[in-house]
Protein backbone atom coordinates (compact mmCIF):
# COMPACT_ATOMS: atom_id res chain seq x y z
CA UNK A 1 0.00 0.00 0.00
CA UNK A 2 1.50 3.13 -1.29
CA UNK A 3 1.77 6.13 1.66
CA UNK A 4 -1.00 8.41 0.25
CA UNK A 5 -4.31 6.05 0.63
CA UNK A 6 -2.61 5.01 4.31
CA UNK A 7 -2.80 9.27 4.37
CA UNK A 8 -6.58 9.58 2.93
CA UNK A 9 -7.19 6.53 5.62
CA UNK A 10 -5.71 8.59 8.46
CA UNK A 11 -7.28 11.83 7.72
CA UNK A 12 -10.69 9.62 7.78
CA UNK A 13 -9.96 8.23 10.85
CA UNK A 14 -9.64 11.45 12.54
CA UNK A 15 -12.55 12.85 10.85
CA UNK A 16 -14.69 9.89 12.23
CA UNK A 17 -12.90 10.14 15.96
CA UNK A 18 -13.63 14.12 16.23
CA UNK A 19 -17.25 13.90 15.42
CA UNK A 20 -17.45 10.60 17.54
CA UNK A 21 -15.85 12.90 20.41
CA UNK A 22 -18.83 15.55 19.90
CA UNK A 23 -21.65 12.70 20.01
CA UNK A 24 -20.13 10.49 22.59
CA UNK A 25 -20.11 13.77 25.34
CA UNK A 26 -23.58 15.40 24.31
CA UNK A 27 -25.06 12.12 24.53
CA UNK A 28 -23.41 10.50 27.63
CA UNK A 29 -23.73 14.14 29.46
CA UNK A 30 -27.76 14.43 28.63
CA UNK A 31 -27.98 10.88 29.85
CA UNK A 32 -26.15 11.99 32.77
CA UNK A 33 -28.04 14.79 33.52
CA UNK A 34 -31.46 13.17 33.20
CA UNK A 35 -30.45 10.79 35.91
CA UNK A 36 -29.40 13.32 38.15
CA UNK A 37 -25.60 12.81 38.33
CA UNK A 38 -24.53 16.05 40.03
CA UNK A 39 -22.66 18.41 36.94
CA UNK A 40 -19.16 18.39 39.15
CA UNK A 41 -18.95 15.10 38.48
CA UNK A 42 -19.69 15.27 34.64
CA UNK A 43 -17.82 17.73 34.02
CA UNK A 44 -14.74 16.45 35.90
CA UNK A 45 -15.20 12.89 33.98
CA UNK A 46 -17.57 12.92 30.63
CA UNK A 47 -16.18 16.18 29.41
CA UNK A 48 -12.69 15.46 30.43
CA UNK A 49 -13.01 11.53 28.60
CA UNK A 50 -14.40 13.65 25.66
CA UNK A 51 -11.66 15.08 24.38
CA UNK A 52 -9.52 11.94 25.38
CA UNK A 53 -11.76 9.50 23.46
CA UNK A 54 -9.40 9.46 20.44
CA UNK A 55 -6.79 8.72 22.26
CA UNK A 56 -8.53 6.09 23.94
CA UNK A 57 -9.95 4.27 21.20
CA UNK A 58 -7.03 3.93 19.45
CA UNK A 59 -4.75 2.95 22.12
CA UNK A 60 -7.03 0.40 23.33
CA UNK A 61 -7.96 -0.84 19.63
CA UNK A 62 -4.43 -0.94 19.67
CA UNK A 63 -3.80 -3.09 22.23
CA UNK A 64 -6.57 -5.85 21.33
CA UNK A 65 -4.62 -5.88 17.67
CA UNK A 66 -1.60 -6.56 19.70
CA UNK A 67 0.24 -3.50 18.11
CA UNK A 68 2.27 -1.95 21.14
CA UNK A 69 3.90 0.39 19.28
CA UNK A 70 1.08 2.85 18.51
CA UNK A 71 -1.00 1.97 21.37
CA UNK A 72 1.88 3.57 24.04
CA UNK A 73 3.27 5.58 22.03
CA UNK A 74 0.17 7.36 21.73
CA UNK A 75 -0.18 8.54 24.67
CA UNK A 76 3.22 9.70 25.33
CA UNK A 77 3.00 11.57 22.13
CA UNK A 78 -0.29 12.93 22.78
CA UNK A 79 0.74 14.51 26.24
CA UNK A 80 3.63 16.23 24.70
CA UNK A 81 1.80 17.76 21.91
CA UNK A 82 -0.88 18.84 24.26
CA UNK A 83 1.72 21.26 26.31
CA UNK A 84 4.14 22.07 23.75
CA UNK A 85 1.48 22.75 20.51
CA UNK A 86 -2.43 22.90 22.01
CA UNK A 87 -0.95 25.20 24.92
CA UNK A 88 1.75 26.96 22.93
CA UNK A 89 -0.74 27.77 20.58
CA UNK A 90 -3.51 28.95 22.70
CA UNK A 91 -1.18 31.40 24.22
CA UNK A 92 -0.45 32.60 20.84
CA UNK A 93 -4.09 33.26 20.08
CA UNK A 94 -4.38 34.68 23.35
CA UNK A 95 -2.54 34.92 26.76
CA UNK A 96 -3.39 33.25 29.17
CA UNK A 97 -3.99 33.48 32.94
CA UNK A 98 -3.35 30.69 35.04
CA UNK A 99 -5.32 29.83 38.32
CA UNK A 100 -3.44 29.15 41.38
CA UNK A 101 -4.89 25.81 41.97
CA UNK A 102 -3.39 24.47 38.77
CA UNK A 103 -0.14 25.45 39.68
CA UNK A 104 -0.48 23.96 43.38
CA UNK A 105 -1.91 21.08 42.70
CA UNK A 106 -2.90 19.60 39.02
CA UNK A 107 0.77 20.70 37.65
CA UNK A 108 2.60 18.70 40.24
CA UNK A 109 -0.16 15.68 39.99
CA UNK A 110 0.69 15.72 36.34
CA UNK A 111 4.47 15.64 36.99
CA UNK A 112 4.03 12.98 39.64
CA UNK A 113 1.96 10.70 37.79
CA UNK A 114 4.63 11.01 34.47
CA UNK A 115 7.48 9.86 36.71
CA UNK A 116 5.53 7.35 37.63
CA UNK A 117 4.40 5.95 34.46
CA UNK A 118 8.32 5.98 32.89
CA UNK A 119 9.30 4.18 36.53
CA UNK A 120 6.53 1.77 35.26
CA UNK A 121 8.41 1.34 32.05
CA UNK A 122 12.00 1.64 32.62
CA UNK A 123 11.98 -2.39 32.63
CA UNK A 124 10.49 -2.63 28.88
CA UNK A 125 7.21 -3.53 29.76
CA UNK A 126 3.99 -1.91 31.82
CA UNK A 127 2.51 -4.79 33.15
CA UNK A 128 -1.51 -5.01 34.43
CA UNK A 129 -0.27 -4.30 37.96
CA UNK A 130 1.19 -1.57 37.20
CA UNK A 131 -2.59 -0.38 35.15
CA UNK A 132 -4.81 -1.36 38.02
CA UNK A 133 -2.52 1.41 40.09
CA UNK A 134 -2.63 3.58 37.84
CA UNK A 135 -6.61 2.73 37.55
CA UNK A 136 -7.03 3.41 41.19
CA UNK A 137 -4.96 6.59 41.44
CA UNK A 138 -7.55 7.78 38.61
CA UNK A 139 -10.28 6.85 41.29
CA UNK A 140 -8.58 8.65 44.03
CA UNK A 141 -8.45 11.77 42.00
CA UNK A 142 -11.83 11.87 40.86
CA UNK A 143 -12.84 11.79 44.45
CA UNK A 144 -10.37 14.31 45.28
CA UNK A 145 -11.52 16.73 42.50
CA UNK A 146 -14.99 16.17 43.16
CA UNK A 147 -14.40 17.20 46.73
CA UNK A 148 -12.64 19.87 46.56
CA UNK A 149 -14.77 20.92 43.33
CA UNK A 150 -18.03 21.00 45.33
CA UNK A 151 -16.62 23.20 48.25
CA UNK A 152 -16.06 26.06 45.19
CA UNK A 153 -18.76 25.60 42.61
CA UNK A 154 -17.74 27.73 39.20
CA UNK A 155 -21.08 28.59 37.82
CA UNK A 156 -19.78 28.96 34.36
CA UNK A 157 -19.26 25.22 34.31
CA UNK A 158 -23.03 24.62 34.29
CA UNK A 159 -24.39 22.52 32.07
CA UNK A 160 -27.86 22.83 30.72
CA UNK A 161 -29.83 20.37 29.17
CA UNK A 162 -31.70 21.09 25.74
CA UNK A 163 -35.44 21.24 26.33
CA UNK A 164 -36.01 19.43 23.46
CA UNK A 165 -33.35 16.74 24.52
CA UNK A 166 -35.83 13.17 25.38
CA UNK A 167 -33.51 10.04 26.69
CA UNK A 168 -33.97 8.02 23.40
CA UNK A 169 -32.43 10.96 21.55
CA UNK A 170 -29.17 11.00 24.07
CA UNK A 171 -29.15 7.13 24.05
CA UNK A 172 -28.68 7.79 20.30
CA UNK A 173 -26.79 10.62 20.71
CA UNK A 174 -24.53 8.07 22.90
CA UNK A 175 -24.51 4.74 20.51
CA UNK A 176 -23.55 6.96 17.47
CA UNK A 177 -20.56 8.28 19.17
CA UNK A 178 -19.09 4.97 19.91
CA UNK A 179 -19.43 3.21 16.84
CA UNK A 180 -17.92 6.77 15.35
CA UNK A 181 -15.17 6.18 17.47
CA UNK A 182 -14.82 2.75 17.02
CA UNK A 183 -14.60 3.06 13.70
CA UNK A 184 -12.50 5.88 13.66
CA UNK A 185 -10.01 3.88 15.30
CA UNK A 186 -9.87 1.06 13.35
CA UNK A 187 -9.43 3.28 10.00
CA UNK A 188 -6.65 5.79 11.91
CA UNK A 189 -4.85 2.47 13.52
CA UNK A 190 -4.83 0.55 9.94
CA UNK A 191 -3.77 4.43 7.94
CA UNK A 192 -0.81 4.76 10.67
CA UNK A 193 0.33 1.12 10.16
CA UNK A 194 0.41 1.05 6.11
CA UNK A 195 1.72 4.72 6.41
CA UNK A 196 4.78 3.17 8.32
CA UNK A 197 4.92 0.15 6.39
CA UNK A 198 4.96 2.72 3.02
CA UNK A 199 7.50 4.86 4.64
CA UNK A 200 9.76 2.15 5.78
CA UNK A 201 9.99 3.56 9.20
CA UNK A 202 8.85 1.85 13.03
CA UNK A 203 4.81 2.20 13.70
CA UNK A 204 5.95 3.25 16.94
CA UNK A 205 7.35 6.84 15.50
CA UNK A 206 3.96 7.28 13.51
CA UNK A 207 2.25 6.80 16.72
CA UNK A 208 4.07 9.22 18.29
CA UNK A 209 3.66 11.94 15.86
CA UNK A 210 1.16 11.68 12.74
CA UNK A 211 -1.33 9.43 15.39
CA UNK A 212 -0.69 11.71 18.40
CA UNK A 213 -1.51 14.46 16.59
CA UNK A 214 -4.26 13.75 15.23
CA UNK A 215 -6.09 11.98 18.40
CA UNK A 216 -5.39 15.42 19.93
CA UNK A 217 -6.76 17.64 17.85
CA UNK A 218 -10.01 17.85 20.18
CA UNK A 219 -7.70 19.26 22.81
CA UNK A 220 -6.43 21.67 19.91
CA UNK A 221 -9.88 23.02 19.02
CA UNK A 222 -10.81 23.03 22.12
CA UNK A 223 -8.15 25.08 23.70
CA UNK A 224 -7.76 27.43 20.92
CA UNK A 225 -11.62 28.04 20.87
CA UNK A 226 -11.61 28.53 24.34
CA UNK A 227 -8.65 31.08 24.16
CA UNK A 228 -9.74 33.16 21.44
CA UNK A 229 -13.19 33.46 23.96
CA UNK A 230 -11.44 34.67 26.89
CA UNK A 231 -11.25 31.36 28.86
CA UNK A 232 -8.35 30.34 29.42
CA UNK A 233 -9.31 28.02 32.62
CA UNK A 234 -10.91 26.31 30.02
CA UNK A 235 -8.06 26.00 27.45
CA UNK A 236 -5.31 25.14 30.16
CA UNK A 237 -7.28 23.06 32.21
CA UNK A 238 -8.33 20.93 29.12
CA UNK A 239 -4.74 20.42 28.23
CA UNK A 240 -3.90 19.40 32.00
CA UNK A 241 -6.06 17.30 32.77
CA UNK A 242 -6.37 15.35 29.12
CA UNK A 243 -2.11 14.42 30.20
CA UNK A 244 -3.80 13.18 33.27
CA UNK A 245 -6.64 11.23 31.87
CA UNK A 246 -4.30 9.96 29.05
CA UNK A 247 -1.93 8.11 31.71
CA UNK A 248 -3.83 7.08 34.70
CA UNK A 249 -7.21 5.91 32.72
CA UNK A 250 -6.09 5.27 29.07
CA UNK A 251 -2.40 3.54 29.66
CA UNK A 252 -3.97 2.35 32.96
CA UNK A 253 -6.96 0.69 30.89
CA UNK A 254 -4.31 -0.41 27.89
CA UNK A 255 -1.69 -2.14 30.31
CA UNK A 256 -4.40 -4.19 32.53
CA UNK A 257 -5.89 -5.81 29.18
CA UNK A 258 -2.59 -6.50 27.59
CA UNK A 259 -2.19 -9.62 28.76
CA UNK A 260 2.19 -9.42 28.98
CA UNK A 261 1.90 -6.32 29.12
CA UNK A 262 2.23 -3.31 26.97
CA UNK A 263 6.18 -3.34 25.21
CA UNK A 264 7.83 -0.03 25.75
CA UNK A 265 10.73 0.13 23.44
CA UNK A 266 14.06 1.45 24.99
CA UNK A 267 13.74 4.90 22.65
CA UNK A 268 10.29 5.20 24.39
CA UNK A 269 11.63 5.26 27.61
CA UNK A 270 15.17 6.57 27.20
CA UNK A 271 13.92 9.70 24.75
CA UNK A 272 10.06 10.49 24.86
CA UNK A 273 9.25 9.32 28.63
CA UNK A 274 11.97 11.99 29.58
CA UNK A 275 10.82 14.82 27.03
CA UNK A 276 7.00 14.34 27.99
CA UNK A 277 8.34 15.27 31.93
CA UNK A 278 10.62 17.61 30.79
CA UNK A 279 7.75 19.34 28.88
CA UNK A 280 5.52 19.14 32.11
CA UNK A 281 8.37 20.85 33.83
CA UNK A 282 8.54 23.53 31.55
CA UNK A 283 4.82 24.57 32.60
CA UNK A 284 6.18 25.49 36.03
CA UNK A 285 8.74 28.51 35.34
CA UNK A 286 5.81 29.62 33.00
CA UNK A 287 3.00 29.51 34.91
CA UNK A 288 5.54 30.58 38.10
CA UNK A 289 5.89 34.09 35.84
CA UNK A 290 2.95 36.25 36.85
CA UNK A 291 0.42 33.55 36.34
CA UNK A 292 0.17 34.44 32.93
CA UNK A 293 1.48 32.16 29.77
CA UNK A 294 2.69 34.78 27.56
CA UNK A 295 2.75 34.77 23.82
CA UNK A 296 6.54 34.55 23.64
CA UNK A 297 6.18 31.42 26.33
CA UNK A 298 3.61 30.01 23.80
CA UNK A 299 5.98 30.17 20.52
CA UNK A 300 8.83 28.97 22.67
CA UNK A 301 6.78 25.87 23.25
CA UNK A 302 5.73 25.45 19.59
CA UNK A 303 9.78 26.14 18.49
CA UNK A 304 10.63 22.77 21.18
CA UNK A 305 7.71 21.16 19.24
CA UNK A 306 8.96 21.33 16.00
CA UNK A 307 12.72 20.66 17.50
CA UNK A 308 11.46 17.64 18.71
CA UNK A 309 9.54 16.71 15.32
CA UNK A 310 13.31 17.52 13.41
CA UNK A 311 14.58 15.16 15.78
CA UNK A 312 12.33 12.05 14.78
CA UNK A 313 12.49 13.15 11.13
CA UNK A 314 16.08 13.20 10.88
CA UNK A 315 16.43 10.06 12.93
CA UNK A 316 14.35 7.88 10.63
CA UNK A 317 15.73 9.56 7.47
CA UNK A 318 19.30 9.78 8.15
CA UNK A 319 20.71 9.40 11.87
CA UNK A 320 24.55 8.74 12.70
CA UNK A 321 26.30 11.53 12.64
CA UNK A 322 23.68 13.98 11.54
CA UNK A 323 21.22 13.53 13.94
CA UNK A 324 24.21 13.03 16.92
CA UNK A 325 25.38 16.77 15.34
CA UNK A 326 21.73 17.96 15.77
CA UNK A 327 21.04 16.66 19.08
CA UNK A 328 24.68 18.37 20.16
CA UNK A 329 23.28 21.75 19.16
CA UNK A 330 19.76 21.66 20.68
CA UNK A 331 21.82 20.37 23.80
CA UNK A 332 24.61 23.44 23.76
CA UNK A 333 22.49 26.46 22.48
CA UNK A 334 18.59 25.83 22.09
CA UNK A 335 18.44 24.28 25.54
CA UNK A 336 20.36 26.85 27.31
CA UNK A 337 18.90 29.87 25.39
CA UNK A 338 15.20 28.46 26.83
CA UNK A 339 15.98 28.35 30.20
CA UNK A 340 17.83 31.72 30.08
CA UNK A 341 14.12 32.79 28.69
CA UNK A 342 12.36 31.06 31.48
CA UNK A 343 14.71 32.66 33.98
CA UNK A 344 14.20 35.94 32.72
CA UNK A 345 10.52 35.29 32.74
CA UNK A 346 10.57 34.65 36.28
CA UNK A 347 12.75 37.18 37.22
CA UNK A 348 11.25 39.95 35.67
CA UNK A 349 7.52 39.20 36.76
CA UNK A 350 9.33 39.63 40.52
CA UNK A 351 10.88 42.78 40.13
CA UNK A 352 7.28 43.88 38.75
CA UNK A 353 5.98 42.01 41.64
CA UNK A 354 7.82 43.82 44.10
CA UNK A 355 7.55 47.29 42.52
CA UNK A 356 3.92 46.93 42.82
CA UNK A 357 3.55 46.16 46.07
Amino acid sequence: MSFLPSLVEIILGILLLFGGGEFFVAGSVAVSLMLGIPQVVIGLTLVSLGTSAPELFVSLISTVQDNDGIAITNIVGSNIFNVLVVLGLSSLVMPLRVKSRLVRRDVPLLLAVSMAVWGMAAGGRVYWQAGLALLAGLVINIVWECRTASETPDEDDAFEMDGRSTLPVALVKLAVGLVLLVAGSQVLVRGAEAAAAALQIPESVVGITIVAAGTSMPELVTSVVAAYRGKADIAIGNVVGSNIINQLLILGLCATFSGEGLVAEPILVNRDLPIMIATTLACLPIFWSGGVIRRGEGFVLVLLYVMYLIDQVIDVSVGGEMLNTFRVVVLVLVVPLVLVFLAWEVLKWRRQHRSST
